[in-house]
């Protein structure tokens, strides 16, 4: 028979039939809702890595710190200063990337607490996996290859175009007259060049973990060494005047798109539209965090490289933009090649040579430090099932996941060869800023969650709350603002947090899509009402979830100023993704569609914290509605 309980008003129902028909239907079709919601939300364990992993923990603090700095410090630091000085923010572009430093800073100190948590390879998969659930995780993971697929290829792809202008563009020449491809959003020729480099590096990434570092480490000391030659040398002929250009001493040729001169010829929105572009070039400091297996002390040196490669890389753009900008005006800095073009307009041919080979190490580090987490969260995610095992498995000579590095290095080679990578270089940037996110988001959950084998998203009402509290309202609002101070987290507490943390969430996107939308028109009273409501909405958020205790926790690294630092990631990472075209956001949701269509037919089944997979394997939901069944 099957039993109908209604436990609230103490009355039990029994049907004396069976269930047959639609019932049973609809009873099959809720145990099927209730198991697949119960898999999104499903948490990894987080467990001790040493005994489980077949990976090489060979990386010390140098190793790492170098990893991170060769995988940003690439061609952007060649390139980027100039043309952000020429069209966008002038001499002040100095204070740009001082604004995306704090922007990477505050990601960059999520990041270190949760690689302090969790030594994993993986990165933010990992961490969200843990802190989240495994659908959000699977998101992240799926989004993390899509960045490090296309960074890779465009990578390879401009360390060939850099070769090939050194010998005048001739193997564009003919490869194009050989083997034309007109084909919208593909290259114009196969570039097999940029291929056999993919092709190398996954060889020796291959081959082992140690001697692709030792490389790398050479490698970044030669760009690093470049790049303190280009700084003094720069600084010699340094002039604060360039800081100063009056408007009317620009020549008539270059005054309609030199701004008002001096320090910040395009204001402060110039300066924080060069932010936002040279925001791109801190991306990668996060392939750090995907060496949490391979690291010998992944619980401190995995932060602390992660804090001292962010100060390297800033320190680096810093002093080029700044002696750059000092020794030749802006607005007639050379976009393509700055470096090069003022060292020869100042006949200084050896240094110039000199920074020519310096940016193709800064090249090749790059390439490396690009591919150097790809196999590691295809590995992370193998591991977990949420992705085809093969992949997971460990080669035990190089200990090394050889399966995992040669597919990737195949497709990024592919993409390398066949594509135009220009647009597809903003969607590197939106994988890369929704793992910021999610990597924020669960900071702060893991901070005022329970107990860790909890559910990341308890079955949370607002009735929960009235279970816990007097109906007066004065009660209410002292429980919801923790006004009695208490001291101690609880389910109660936490469930303020994550209705809070979601609400502002939901208020950032509203907040910076009206900045983003009606940027040009905000003394309409619409706009301004919503940026009110919006901004005050945010506020409240953030001082409840401040006010809500903490777990105390002894981890290596903390990030400071919880709840603060982790909600402006929030907001700076929703902002910098709303600068995205819509083409991007388009092919971003194919690219997860694609996903999708992995995990739900794969994924969901094969993972690891399936509950069945170990056990009496799954179920078959007609037959496991019996005469015996409660509801």
């Amino acid at each position: 028979m099957v039993q109908i309980e209604k436990d609230t008003v103490n009355h039990t129902f029994t049907r004396k039939t069976p269930a047959t028909g639609p019932h049973l239907q609809l009873r099959s079709n809720q145990i099927m809702a209730s198991k697949i919601y119960q898999a999104l939300k499903r948490r990894k364990r987080n467990e001790e890595s040493d005994s489980t992993s077949e990976l090489s923990r060979c990386l010390n603090l140098f190793d790492l710190t170098s990893l991170g700095v060769g995988a940003t410090l690439g061609l952007g630091v060649y390139v980027l200063a100039g043309s952000v000085a020429k069209t966008v923010a002038g001499p002040a572009v100095c204070l740009s990337f001082l604004a995306a430093a704090i922007a990477s800073a505050v990601a960059g100190l999520c990041y270190a607490e949760f690689a302090a948590r969790v030594p994993r390879a993986g990165s933010a998969y990992v961490y969200s996996y843990v802190g989240v659930g495994e659908f959000v995780a699977f998101v992240i993971g799926w989004n993390l290859i899509l960045e490090y697929v296309i960074g890779t290829a465009s990578v390879a792809r401009g360390l060939s175009n850099y070769i090939d202008a050194l010998a005048d563009k001739k193997i564009r020449d003919a490869l194009t007259q050989w083997l034309p491809m007109d084909v919208e959003f593909m290259s114009s020729y196969p570039d097999f060049f940029s291929f056999a480099f993919v092709m190398f590096f996954t060889a020796l990434l291959a081959f082992g973990v140690k001697e692709s570092t030792t490389l790398n480490n050479i490698f970044t000391v030669l760009n690093l060494a470049t790049i303190c030659i280009v700084i003094v040398a720069g600084a010699i002929k340094a002039d604060i005047g360039n800081w100063k250009i009056l408007p009317e001493s620009i020549p008539q040729e270059y005054r309609s798109a030199a701004g008002a001169g001096g320090f910040l010829p395009f204001g402060v929105s110039g300066v924080m539209a060069g932010a936002a572009k040279c925001f791109y070039g801190f991306v990668g400091f996060d392939s750090v965090a995907t060496t949490g297996e391979e690291a010998k002390n992944p619980q401190r040196d995995i932060p602390l490289a992660i804090v001292l490669s962010l100060t390297v890389i800033f320190l680096a753009y810093f002093g080029i933009s700044t002696v750059l900008t000092m020794v030749w005006p802006y607005y007639l800095q050379d976009p393509d090649a700055p470096l090069p073009f003022v060292f020869e307009q100042l006949g200084w041919t050896v240094i110039k040579w000199i920074v020519t080979v310096g940016a193709i190490f800064a090249l090749f580090t790059s390439l490396l430090g690009a591919m150097f987490p790809l196999p590691r969260v295809v590995y992370a995610m193998s591991s977990d099932g949420l992705i085809f095992k093969p992949l997971a498995k460990v080669n035990h000579k190089t200990k090394t996941p050889l399966f995992a590095t040669v597919v990737s290095g195949i497709l990024s080679g592919i993409m390398a060869v066949l594509f135009n990578l220009d647009q597809l270089i903003d969607m590197m940037s939106i994988g890369t800023l929704l793992a910021y996110t999610i990597v924020a988001v669960s900071v702060l959950i893991m901070r005022y969650q329970v107990n860790e084998t909890e559910s990341a998203y308890p079955d949370i009402t607002m009735t929960k709350i009235e279970e816990t509290v007097e109906e007066s309202l004065l009660h209410k609002f002292k429980f919801v603002f923790n006004l009695n101070n208490n001291k101690y987290p609880s389910s109660e507490t936490y469930s303020v947090v994550s209705w809070s943390i979601s609400l502002f969430s939901i208020f950032t996107t509203l907040f910076c899509l009206v900045v983003n939308v009606g940027k040009n028109i905000m003394s309409e009273p619409f706009f301004v009402l919503a940026l009110v409501i919006a901004g005050t909405a945010m506020l409240i958020s953030l001082v409840v979830i401040g006010r809500q205790p903490t777990v105390d926790e002894k981890l290596s690294f903390k990030v400071p100023l919880v709840p603060l630092i982790p909600c402006l990631s929030v907001l700076f990472n929703i902002y910098l993704m709303l600068q995205l075209d819509l083409h991007t956001w388009i092919r971003f949701l194919v690219w997860l569609l694609i996903g999708f269509l992995i995990y739900f037919f794969y994924g969901i089944t094969h993972s690891e914290e399936n509950p069945n997979k170990k056990t009496e394997g799954p179920i078959s939901y007609p037959e496991a509605v019996s005469k015996d069944t409660k509801f």
